[in-house]
């Protein structure tokens, strides 16, 4: 395939002579490819994470249940909202490499106030910390954008986060291991993670930095002789100037001139309700654990292996997802509401049971779920939109969906407001999920009678006149002639 405004050119047969030099750029490239995934594979390597609240409520640190649920990790919510739009624009101001150092080093830092805080106070800025990291996860997954041509991207989009979920997999895997096979405890398991830490850190020092990004450094980055951007090869005028076509007006006018697409609305919108819930059952199912299962044998508690298994369904089903071809237009809304049932069904099993197995698989059933539809939102937003615009609507959702999590958790967790033990609040997540379950079916339902009704009223053609039958019926023998006869 070839890309739009390039010539193609017939290639003249050569006379043989000395095997070619190997390109450089491709060399440069596989390079690039190689270390990038491994690093991201290396950030990821946190063996104690999965370990964190047991750690937090073991005699180590000798927090109660409730400054976890109802102080602790609220934090992570709040902090998260105020860091994500800074974060943003950071990311591509900085040009993607100097927030990857800076995710690193907050790794490090709140690693660093996890072992020698002891305090609420302490752990309230580890969750700070914390969240710059995961506000700080854009940088890794746009950062290959910028290097590499837009042919390309899809490749690299792939090898990068498969790098990702394999760092996190095997991460969930190595602390159940060390912890049940071991036996080593819970501080020592942070220990290692905070050196490994330290050398993803190192790491991070020695990407290489893009000369463009993807709005406020692309007039540099032509100026510098870099690739030009997506945009300008499908709108050469807009190569010069791009600093004034991406003002506030035009970017509101792209906005709501997108929000009239009946299938980016529906999605969007699935993307801030569904999303705001699943990250706080994500936040507080491992208290939930340590309800349902209290324990102080650390070699009994599971956690790693919970987050592992959810961790290669949640890949499997999002691999499973790119091969489901149906009339998107037409069933989008009762495929969400079936998954969105399936949640609702086991965030009321999380709830409802004693056994802490149980427990295990509806987290992992539910993250599988969630997974599976992520990706089809993806692409059902990307497809229409060029970078850019893809780039603010996925921020514009992220965001939403960030206000909304910080919503409920300050009404149903925090202390200052209902301050809820961690069961109640699982029920109302419940409660959460089977009202979107309600929305979603009703409309299905409005989208499938609408069609079959529609279908009913179809038009008839119009009756011909007899000299157009007349005209028609050489073309009907024709047909007759060419049907098989039928079978007596």
């Amino acid at each position: 395939m070839v890309p739009s405004g390039q010539v193609v050119e017939k290639d003249e047969p050569a006379e043989p002579g000395p095997d070619p030099e190997p390109d450089p750029e491709l060399k440069s490239w596989r390079c690039l490819v190689f270390y990038l995934c491994f690093y991201g594979f290396m950030a990821q390597l946190r063996p104690g994470e999965s370990f964190i609240t047991p750690y937090l409520l073991s005699p180590d640190k000798n927090f109660t249940r409730e400054q976890v649920t109802n102080e602790i990790t609220p934090v992570l919510s709040y902090s998260y909202l105020a860091v994500l739009v800074p974060m943003f624009l950071l990311t591509d101001y900085l040009r993607y490499t100097p927030v990857l150092v800076l995710q690193s080093a907050s790794f490090v830092a709140a690693w660093l106030l996890l072992l020698l805080g002891r305090s609420v106070l302490h752990m309230q800025l580890m969750e700070l910390c914390y969240s710059v990291t995961m506000a700080a996860r854009i940088a890794y997954s746009s950062y290959i954008f910028s290097l590499v041509r837009p042919a390309r991207y899809q490749r690299m989009a792939g090898y990068s986060r498969s790098a990702a979920l394999l760092g996190v997999f095997t991460s969930s895997v190595l602390g159940q291991l060390l912890v049940s096979a071991a036996g080593v405890p819970f501080s020592t398991l942070n220990l290692a993670s905070l050196g490994l830490l330290c050398c993803s850190l190192l790491l991070a020092l020695f990407l290489r930095r893009p000369r463009r990004s993807l709005f406020f450094n692309r007039d540099a980055a032509a100026r510098r002789g870099a690739a030009a951007s997506e945009l300008a090869r499908m709108n050469p005028g807009a190569a010069r100037g791009a600093w004034r076509d991406w003002t506030p007006a035009r970017v509101l006018r792209e906005l709501g001139a997108t929000a009239h697409s009946p299938q980016l609305r529906l999605w969007s919108l699935w993307w801030v309700f569904n999303s705001a819930a699943y990250y706080l059952i994500v936040y507080y199912v491992h208290i939930l654990w340590n309800v349902v299962h209290p324990t102080a044998d650390s070699a009994s508690v599971y956690n790693g292996g919970a987050d592992a298994a959810s961790t290669l369904l949640g890949a499997i089903t999002s691999f499973s997802a790119g091969f489901v071809k149906i009339r998107w237009a037409l069933w989008a809304k009762l495929v969400i509401a079936g998954v969105t049932a399936a949640q609702a069904a086991l965030v009321f099993l999380m709830y409802s049971t004693n056994n802490i197995w149980l427990c295990y698989l509806a987290f992992v059933l539910f993250r599988g779920a969630y997974q599976f539809l992520v990706p089809i939102a993806t692409f059902q937003i990307a497809s229409s939109l060029s970078k850019e615009l893809c780039a603010l609507v996925f921020g514009v959702n992220t965001f939403l969906a960030t206000v909304l999590k910080t919503i409920i958790t300050l009404i149903v967790s925090d202390k200052r407001g209902l301050g809820l033990p961690v069961h109640s609040q699982f029920f109302i997540y419940f409660v959460y999920f089977l009202v979107l379950f309600g929305v979603y079916l009703l409309g299905a339902l409005v989208v499938v009678l609408r069609h079959f009704r529609d279908g009913r009223r179809a038009p008839q053609p119009p009756a011909l006149s007899p000299a157009e039958e007349k005209a028609m019926q050489p073309l009907a023998t024709l047909e007759q002639s060419l049907q098989p006869e039928a079978k007596a």
